[in-house]
């Protein structure tokens, strides 16, 4: 169920809102809980900080209108309540990431030769 939200608000985000203020966003996860009542949508966007609260403005501006329409495309008793939260896992990863290739890269040029 969560993958098929996922995609589904993935969908509607990218051909139904028309808001501005929505950069270059990418879906990444939806949690729910026991009761399906209520739906976390965890994203990503790609850009400045700026861009990324522009972004969490226009999702907050748009959550009523995306949940009618989902309650339109899935087939549940409720349709969640949605709440959009950035991911910052992904930042994090990439920066443990960058550290690594640093680090990996200080290790062979310190290596002596024989």
């Amino acid at each position: 169920m969560q993958d098929q939200l996922r995609e589904e608000i993935s969908s509607i985000i990218q051909q139904e809102i028309k808001d501005p203020g929505i950069g270059f966003i990418t879906i990444l996860d939806v949690r729910m809980t026991e009761d399906l009542k209520y739906a976390k949508v965890l994203y990503s966007v790609y850009g400045s900080e700026e861009e990324r609260a522009k972004t969490m403005e226009a999702l907050s501006r748009a959550r009523g209108y995306i949940k009618h329409l989902l309650g339109g495309r899935i087939k549940l008793r409720y349709t969640p309540d949605l709440t959009f939260a950035f991911d910052t896992e992904q930042e994090k990863l990439a920066r443990i990431d960058e550290l690594l290739k640093k680090v990996g890269s200080e290790k062979v040029e310190s290596v002596p030769e024989d």
